[in-house]
This record gives C-alpha cells, sequence and structure tokens, in this order.
C-alpha cells in the first residue's frame, strides 16, 4: 500500500501508533543533524525492529501522486537509518514503474496530427519537432511555458532568478506530462550542434542548473539529503542507475527505460543534472571536487554517477 493509508492504519493502533511517534523523534534528530545519545540510538534500532511486521515498512509512493512530500516523509521517517553515511540509499521509496503505465499518452496519435502540417518545422533538428509535438497538448504547452517563465525571470539582469520556484516548475512539468512528451523534449537526438543547444537549454540551466561558482558536489549532497523529495529521487537514480561492468547495457537492473526516469526525476531538485556540451550527451552535476580534503574519493563517487556512469 501507499505509505499515507500505511501510517493511517498505524495511528489507528495503540502500540504501532507508539512506535512510529518514537521513530518520528529519530527521524526529526536526524534531519537537524542533532546528536542521539547512546539510549536514544537504542529506542530508534528498536523501534524499527518492531515494525517488521507492519504494512508501514514495505509501503511506497506514487511519483505522481498529490500528496507525495508527506508520502515521502513518512517513508524516510521509517527508513531512516538507511541515510546514514553517503552510499546507503539502497531502496527507492517509489514503487515500481511498471505499476504506472497508465499515465502514457498516445504520442503517435499526435505525431500524426504533426507529420505534414506546418509546425513540423526543420526535420533536421529533432528538438524542435519535439517541442512542436509538446504544443500539440494543452497539459504539455502550459507546464513547459510556466517553468519556462519563472526560471528566465531575472535574466539578463541584476535580479537571480528564483531556483527554488524553477526547480518547482520543472518538477511540475516532468511528473504531470506523459513521459511520451517529456522523454522526446529531453533526449532528443542530435546530429549538429544547434540541436544540442536547443537540448542543453531545454531545462533553462542558466537557472536550474548553473551558479556563478561551481559548489563542492558535497554540499550539493548534503543539501539534496535534507530534502525528501532529492533525497528519494537520488535513492531511486542509485537504485535504477546502478552501473555494471558486465551486463551488456551496462546496468545492473537491465532497465535502461526505468534509469532514464529516474534520471529525469532528478531535474528540479538541488542535484540537478544537465549535458555539459551541446556537441555531446555528456551530463554531469553542476559541481567541482577540488578542496575536497580526505573526502576526495566519496566526493569522485557524487560526480561519476553522473559523468561516467555506463547504465546512464
Amino acid at each position: 500500500s501507499d505509505c499515507i493509508t500505511a501510517e493511517q492504519l498505524c495511528l489507528s493502533d495503540s502500540t504501532c501508533n507508539a512506535t512510529y511517534r518514537v521513530l518520528e523523534h529519530c527521524a526529526l534528530a536526524k534531519t537537524r543533524f542533532l546528536p542521539l545519545d547512546h539510549d536514544s540510538r537504542v529506542r530508534c534500532l528498536n523501534a524499527e525492529l518492531d515494525l517488521g511486521n507492519s504494512s508501514l515498512l514495505h509501503c511506497r509512493c506514487h511519483r505522481r501522486m498529490k500528496r507525495q512530500e508527506h508520502c515521502l516523509r513518512i517513508f524516510w521517517t521509517i527508513h531512516s537509518s538507511m541515510t546514514d553515511g553517503y552510499f546507503n540509499l539502497e531502496t527507492s521509496p517509489y514503487e515500481n514503474p511498471a505499476n504506472e503505465e497508465h499515465w502514457k499518452t498516445d504520442y503517435n496519435k499526435l505525431a500524426a496530427l504533426l507529420s505534414g502540417s506546418q509546425l513540423a518545422g526543420d526535420a533536421t533538428n529533432p528538438c524542435l519537432k519535439a517541442t512542436h509535438v509538446c504544443n500539440l497538448s494543452k497539459k504539455c504547452v502550459r507546464l513547459r511555458t510556466d517553468y519556462a517563465s519563472i526560471c528566465t525571470k531575472g535574466a539578463g539582469s541584476e535580479d537571480v532568478c528564483d531556483r527554488r520556484k524553477c526547480h518547482k516548475g520543472l518538477r511540475n512539468f516532468f511528473e504531470k506530462v506523459p513521459e511520451d512528451f517529456t522523454k522526446r523534449i529531453l533526449f532528443c537526438p542530435c546530429q549538429d550542434e544547434l540541436c544540442g543547444e536547443r537540448r542543453r537549454k531545454t531545462i533553462v540551466p542558466d537557472c536550474s542548473f548553473q551558479y556563478n561558482t561551481k559548489p563542492n558536489c558535497l554540499w550539493l549532497l548534503d543539501t539534496c539529503l535534507e530534502d525528501h523529495i532529492c533525497k528519494s529521487r537520488l535513492a531511486d537514480f542509485q537504485q535504477n542507475c546502478q552501473p555494471a561492468d558486465m551486463s551488456p547495457d551496462g546496468c545492473f537492473q537491465h532497465n535502461h527505460a526505468a534509469c532514464l526516469q529516474a534520471y529525469m526525476g532528478m531535474i528540479g531538485t538541488p542535484m540537478t543534472p544537465n549535458y555539459v556540451s551541446n556537441s555531446s550527451v555528456e551530463v554531469s552535476l553542476w559541481c567541482t571536487c577540488e578542496s575536497s580534503g580526505n573526502q576526495k574519493e566519496k566526493c569522485d563517487q557524487i560526480l561519476g554517477m553522473f559523468e561516467s556512469n555506463k547504465c546512464l
């Protein structure tokens, strides 16, 4: 069941309720980086073990559900011990993408409308064509226009754009518009730099991706782990884009589509990735591992999840 339903069931049972309240206290302390004494840590661990038979322990969230943030908060309350260290986000809080097929829209029907019409535009620029197809869907064009206008406010002047609102607009677009549109806009295949530049600018990188100076990747990760949505998307990305050298497709899970979906989920979070140039499909985070001291190896791992990930 989803975590919101599971939480309601738990709270109606006095024993489960008491255990859950202990875990809420543990998760809150962790979020605020408050040190827990030995007894408190034992109490937290026991509370997590006590939930072994509860439906809460196996609950998940839907990527497009209305109260997604609330659902994710419940998930990380139950699994707060999983966030120790940097690479222990082993389980995605999201249910299997195969269960969410009902979000698909008949892209081919819209593509047929487009072919032969004046909207088809330059056939050599697939990114432009993908945008034209988006314009045929009221929802796609409305949400794309929304984030574009938010993310370009302040551009070209001394004002700084509202990155938080820009990120929210991007998440809205990638969550609410069917993937038939979003994947084609984000992953359109390019043969020339003009097309590549349009693809690179899909997410309005001046606001959503770039800072004046590149922050350290460890800082970027810490910022992500403090945010339920970003932490969840990162866990989903780590699970679905885990590379495997011996695998033919480079993916441990053998599901390239799930990896691309998880990658899209990172856009609109503090760890938003993007294409690094208009002449390749290489992607990266906007961060650096210079001045990482004795944590440089961890920092390189974070950057490597995007820069040299065979699965992605």
